[in-house]
């Protein structure tokens, strides 16, 4: 399971050991990984590269990726969000986006990665 090399995939964590697991498992099928903890160092990423496709968790700390991801909409970079929590934490203009549950099914982040990829 392998993707296009050389896709850029920025990955919005605060959590030191899903944030090593990703960047494992995204590397090794080719992504190049951009790591952010914090929703500006995130959004400087977000400027200063050419990101592909996002995977942001909802909560970064005390903040809600929400303005990070009003920023991917705006760049038309693709995006999903990630939580242990359900989509109730959701505002209503991001119902319609996807989210992965943690723990993660490894193939179904891979697989909602590259159909983000499709619409590009």
């Amino acid at each position: 399971m392998t993707t296009e090399p050389g896709y850029c995939v920025l990955v919005a964590e605060d959590e030191p050991l899903v944030t090593m697991l990703l960047e494992d498992l995204l590397s090794g099928v080719g992504y190049r990984v951009l790591v952010a903890t914090r929703i500006a160092q995130a959004l400087d990423m977000v400027a200063e590269h050419s990101v592909d496709v996002a995977i942001l968790d909802i909560r970064l700390g005390q903040d809600h990726s929400f303005p990070l991801a009003d920023e991917c909409r705006r760049r038309e970079i693709p995006f999903l969000f990630s939580s242990g929590h359900g989509s109730e934490t959701l505002p209503a203009r991001f119902q319609d986006t996807r989210m992965l549950l943690k723990p993660y099914n490894m193939k179904t982040l891979i697989d909602a990665l590259n159909a983000l990829l499709a619409t590009r």
